[in-house]
């Protein structure tokens, strides 16, 4: 998979070079893509109910939606990793450490509740 995610991050390179639009991603305006790209899938959601959620999912019209709005959220985090110069494997897989210490499943398991926290944590 790392593989797999270092080419596509060059195919994203590639593809912002060839249109010159690298000098419109700076970090600030890469985040508010992000944002704006995950309120679309959002809004493949808007008044599904929770319970119906997996299966609206499953209708190949639907799931083709969100597959695509989803994929939007993607390549502009991916953007984003990129022109900060973060890894995104790395970054994840330290912000998985920290929520595992802040979130011990012996104290959160099937609850939506959080634990109280200590210090704050990124």
């Amino acid at each position: 998979m790392a593989d797999r995610l270092t080419e596509l991050q060059e195919e994203l390179r590639e593809f912002v070079r060839e249109r010159d639009w690298d000098r419109f991603h700076d970090p600030k305006n890469l985040a508010m893509l992000i944002v704006s790209e995950a309120g679309e899938l959002v809004a493949e959601y808007r008044w599904i109910q929770g319970a119906d959620a997996d299966a609206y999912a499953s209708d190949p019209e639907a799931r083709a939606r969100v597959e695509a709005e989803a994929a939007d959220v993607g390549i502009a985090l991916l953007l984003l990793f990129d022109r900060v110069g973060v890894d995104p494997v790395d970054a994840m897989r330290t912000k998985l450490q920290v929520n595992r210490s802040n979130y011990p499943s012996s104290l959160v398991r099937g609850t939506a509740d959080r634990p109280p926290r200590g210090d704050a944590t990124p």
